[in-house]
């Protein structure tokens, strides 16, 4: 791993004063020193998650010096960077003054703020009874805001805030800086205009970060806890053929190997996509690397065929234009994953707002050279034909397939599937709560990956996770069912007759008498009714 470190006097021992009560008299710079006080803005990234990942925290001191601190490992995650981000600022600010720190991570704000404490009277475990991921970072991070005031404060990332961006900078940097390392090495990248060993006015010492792995990625509220950076200080949404080196190589040439010039004309040989640098997954730039995934459809006539499907779009309406930028689709057969995924980017030929970039991460420039809907539009079809397509909000989906697909002229393709929206389903199994696909994988408790922004593959893939727990281990009773009965008449169907399908379940009996006893203690009525049992 690598630390890096400078330090800077960004005013005069004569200004420092008026910085301080310019802050005072107008508090919008969120540059601007304060005094008594250190504001620290914090991020991390990841390329590849897990994958070369890098932290960066930007330091304002109550006088008006500023120090900027970045390294990185060579195989981290997205929110073992964000939470050295944190780290890092605790340890390399003054222990009597009051910290401030500024997040992007709602992750990082959350967990230190709200979920710690619970975590801790479990023995470090989740309310679902599992280990905490990332607990050595998240035992140093609480070691080290004891016994001093830190306030700590959720910023949008990537909004054009000056402190998170210039954290999201340093970020970058400790991506950079390990990427010529193949081993984790710790080594100081000091800037040569502005070498802090020369100016260290608090006696700051480089300090070796703990070694990390994957680890299961809890999502936040808002989205937005963590974010994919690249090399150009760009963040990148971490969504298509990312999820780890092994599953790229392995569904791209398995995509290349099955397509024909009848899928896509434009799509690169085997040979050439091999030649061809891996995608990073940054689709915030042009960016050529990524090959489509448009497999034929091995599958198709196979029965209880299902295609957990998402798109990405210009905008929310296709009577008024917009267009499909982007399909991803899972595979299950049998309710069990495949293997086969299609996914493809597609040029609109319309420009988009930056509030859409902004949900998606997806910009016009990465979609420039990418296949217009025609020339995918037969290979998708095909691929899709037959099965039972399963979207969150399907209506939103089918409306503008079936409008690309209409404008090409393959204008039966609503009637060629059977769709099934997992919106209505949740909306059936918890009437009254929230149940957006962020809020059904914090409540199922599956499908913990990064999902800064809303691509069209990681969502399918986290949506498949979520609609098979939403459906998995039910007994279909049909108790509002007709059923046919003698004579052809229709009767409902009897819920005697489907008594022998319940069955007592030792392991749920237990189970349930574990939460009971782990209650227990701080709830006495509880454990009065207990000894009753």
């Amino acid at each position: 791993m690598s630390d890096s470190f400078s330090s800077s006097l960004s005013t005069s021992s004569d200004t420092v004063a008026d910085t301080v009560s310019t802050h005072q008299k107008n508090t919008a710079d969120p540059l601007a020193a304060k005094a008594d006080t250190t504001v620290a803005y914090t991020d991390g990234a990841c390329k590849g998650n897990p994958g070369a990942g890098g932290w960066g925290a930007h330091l304002i001191y109550g006088d008006g010096h500023t120090q900027d601190l970045y390294g990185g490992e060579a195989q981290t995650t997205n929110n073992r960077m964000e939470l050295m981000g944190a780290i890092k600022a605790l340890e390399h600010s003054p222990k009597n003054l009051k910290l401030e720190i500024w997040t992007d991570s709602s992750y990082v704000k959350n967990g230190i703020t709200e979920w710690i404490d619970n975590w801790k009277k479990r023995g470090w475990k989740t309310a679902s009874k599992k280990p905490v991921a990332n607990q050595d970072l998240w035992q140093q991070l609480d070691e080290l805001r004891q016994e001093r005031t830190v306030e700590w404060h959720w910023v949008k990332g990537h909004a054009g805030h000056a402190g998170n961006e210039k954290a999201d900078e340093l970020a970058n940097l400790g991506v950079t800086s390990n990427s010529d390392t193949k081993k984790c090495k710790k080594k100081a990248h000091i800037a040569a205009d502005d070498d802090w060993l020369h100016f260290d006015p608090l006696g700051f010492n480089m300090m070796e970060e703990a070694d990390g792995l994957s680890d299961n990625l809890p999502l936040s509220e808002t989205g937005s806890s963590n974010t994919v950076h690249t090399a150009d200080n760009r963040r990148q949404p971490m969504h298509g053929n990312t999820m780890t080196a092994d599953t790229v190589t392995a569904d791209n040439n398995r995509s290349n190997n099955r397509m024909t010039e009848t899928h896509l004309a434009e799509a690169n040989t085997p040979a050439e996509s091999a030649a061809l640098p891996e995608f990073d997954g940054d689709t915030s730039r042009a960016n050529p690397n990524f090959r489509p995934l448009l497999p034929e459809p091995i599958h198709r006539h196979e029965s209880n065929r299902q295609l957990i499907m998402d798109t990405e779009t210009t905008g929310l309406d296709a009577l008024k234009g917009d267009r499909v930028i982007e399909v991803g689709i899972v595979e299950l057969v049998g309710r069990k994953f495949t293997g086969e995924k299609l996914h493809v980017y597609i040029n609109p030929e319309r420009g988009m707002d930056e509030e859409v970039i902004r949900i998606h991460g997806i910009s016009e420039a990465f979609l420039s050279d990418k296949p217009t809907f025609d020339q995918i539009a037969k290979p998708l079809y095909d691929f899709m034909d037959g099965a039972e397509i399963i979207a969150h909000n399907a209506t939103f989906d089918m409306t503008f397939l079936s409008m690309e697909f209409d404008k090409v002229g393959l204008t039966d393709f609503a009637q060629r599937v059977k769709v099934t929206d997992s919106l209505a389903l949740a909306k059936q199994q918890y009437p009254g709560q929230k149940n957006t696909l962020d809020a059904l994988v914090r409540r199922l408790n599956v499908g913990k990956q990064d999902r800064t922004f809303h691509g069209a593959l990681l969502d399918s893939e986290i949506l498949a996770e979520v609609y098979l727990a939403m459906t998995g281990g039910q007994v279909a009773l049909a108790i509002e069912d007709d059923a046919e009965a003698d004579g052809g008449h229709t009767a409902h169907m009897s819920f005697a007759s489907l008594a022998a399908m319940l069955v007592n379940s030792k392991a749920d009996n237990d189970a349930n008498q574990s939460w009971f006893a782990s209650l227990a203690d701080d709830y006495p009525e509880i454990k009065a009714k207990m000894s009753q049992w």
